[in-house]
């Protein structure tokens, strides 16, 4: 019983000191859905067809669902998200087993510099190279699979975006 009596005090601020760096709400200091966000359609620069729609679409969608702000796309923002898709990259990852100049599976990748300006004070609020990944795994058609994998392609830059400019990384 005397040994509990100690151990108690141990166990309960061992447990509080764990939510001490937790904090409730969002963590970049904007109330959530107070600031409206613009995502202008995103400039392509590869010779990927589509992908700045599929980008464009996805981060609309992820800024939604995210709900941190509220996304507008009738009128002007609080924040204006700018992108340039600069490049987009294709690495072989594993070779069929019958032919090993074959490639089974690829990664593909594609980086874009995004801009978040604040409408009123003109204050940059997010400058830089974002990237964005997925794997294609090759069926009969190589075009067609990496089509089918660029929505997922996007998602995941999306969500990287979204990261950033919810949680206050600039």
């Amino acid at each position: 019983m005397r040994a509990l009596k100690h151990f108690l005090p141990v166990l309960a601020a061992i447990f509080l000191s764990g939510c001490a760096g937790y904090h409730l709400g969002s963590v970049n200091g904007d109330v959530a859905g107070e600031k409206t966000v613009e995502v202008k359609p995103f400039n392509n620069q590869t010779l990927q067809p589509r992908l700045g729609d599929d980008v464009t679409q996805a981060l609309r969608e992820r800024i939604q669902s995210d709900a941190t702000y509220r996304l507008v796309t009738s009128e002007p923002g609080d924040l204006v998200v700018n992108g340039l898709i600069r490049t987009y990259t294709r690495v072989g990852l594993g070779n069929l087993n019958r032919d090993s100049s074959t490639m089974q599976n690829y990664r593909v990748a594609v980086t874009v510099h995004v801009t978040v300006r604040d409408r009123v004070t003109g204050k940059l609020r997010l400058d830089r190279e974002v990237q964005g990944s997925t794997l294609v795994n090759v069926g009969p058609d190589f075009a067609s699979s990496e089509r089918q994998a660029a929505p997922l392609l996007a998602a995941n830059l999306a969500q990287n975006i979204t990261a950033l400019l919810t949680e206050g990384a600039w």
